[in-house]
């Protein structure tokens, strides 16, 4: 059981600071040496004493009862995903956890890569926890194209979308966002280290990302978590220029364990964006029919 102390301490301590005593309602009163709220006032918040409070945010979270832990939660203003972040830390605290099999990742079913070929239109991918792309139509590999001719991906024989926007210097070229997205990226790998505290894989990304990235580490200490995963998406497409794209990411159960998710890229219709993603499926279908042509024996 890995010791998660220092993450459950990290955690609550930056929430804490987030929260003025303004936003809780609580008299402002006499100069403050700490940002945000003081454990007493969380305390408070929570209905527990400080001495309990000032012990959970030492790490000292085994025990703990799930009400007790959604006060905190409410008195911190948690969101859902810093929440479940909170009770899946917990979860790996607890003394009866037992260490679970070795993660294998899911084998990707046919029926799954169909329904990705027939978005003819969409980009579409499959990402596990660690942002390791295990499944994608022609369009994503057309529409991220930078990130698959990337060393980081030829390196790994797989794209991986930290390693690309952390460690490739062309992702702050490709990404319009690029600062959003990394706090996003190292966000997402956040929650899933609560998932998966015993993930090798995952600590060794990890490990590698804080050595190689002076950002990564900054994110990585800001403890911030997100799980459910959508928006716009601003791009710099080396054919055919500026796209903004709305993404959505769906949970595709295929696993009992594993976390995987679908994730589409749309363009708004009747946009500058829709006409420039319709070039790159054309282009993408028109080289899909001259690869098909060329095996196919017949033609031979």
């Amino acid at each position: 059981m890995p010791d998660n102390r220092s993450d459950i301490r990290d955690f609550l301590a930056t929430r804490r600071a987030k929260i003025t005593p303004e936003q809780v309602g609580l008299p402002t009163t006499g100069r403050r040496r700490v940002p945000g709220l003081r454990r007493e006032e969380v305390a408070v918040l929570a209905g527990v004493s400080t001495e309990w409070y000032t012990r959970l945010e030492k790490g000292h979270i085994s025990g703990v009862s799930e009400d007790v832990l959604d006060a905190v939660a409410q008195a911190l203003q948690l969101d859902e995903d810093e929440r479940t972040y909170l009770f899946d830390l917990a979860k790996a605290a607890r003394p009866d956890h037992r260490t679970p099999p070795r993660r294998k990742d899911a084998e990707v079913p046919p029926r799954v890569q169909w329904m990705l070929d027939s978005m003819t239109m969409s980009s579409a991918f499959v990402r596990n926890g660690r942002m390791d792309l295990v499944a994608d139509n022609p369009l994503a590999r057309a529409l991220h194209a930078p990130m698959f001719r990337s060393e980081t991906t030829s390196k790994h024989g797989r794209a991986n979308i930290a390693r690309y926007i952390f460690l490739d210097p062309s992702a702050q070229h490709f990404y319009v966002d690029w600062d959003a997205a990394t706090v996003t990226t190292a966000a997402l790998l956040r929650a899933e280290a609560g998932r998966e505290p015993h993930d090798r894989a995952l600590r060794e990304l990890v490990g590698e990302l804080s050595t190689l990235s002076s950002e990564f580490r900054t994110q990585w200490a800001s403890h911030d978590v997100r799980i459910h995963h959508d928006g716009i998406k601003r791009l710099r497409h080396p054919e055919v220029g500026d796209l903004e794209l709305t993404y959505q990411s769906l949970n595709l159960p295929l696993s009992n364990r594993a976390v995987h998710d679908l994730t589409i890229y749309t363009a708004e219709p009747g946009t500058a964006s829709e006409d420039r993603l319709k070039v790159l499926a054309s282009w993408t279908a028109t080289q899909s029919r001259s690869t098909a042509t060329i095996r196919d024996p017949r033609q031979v």
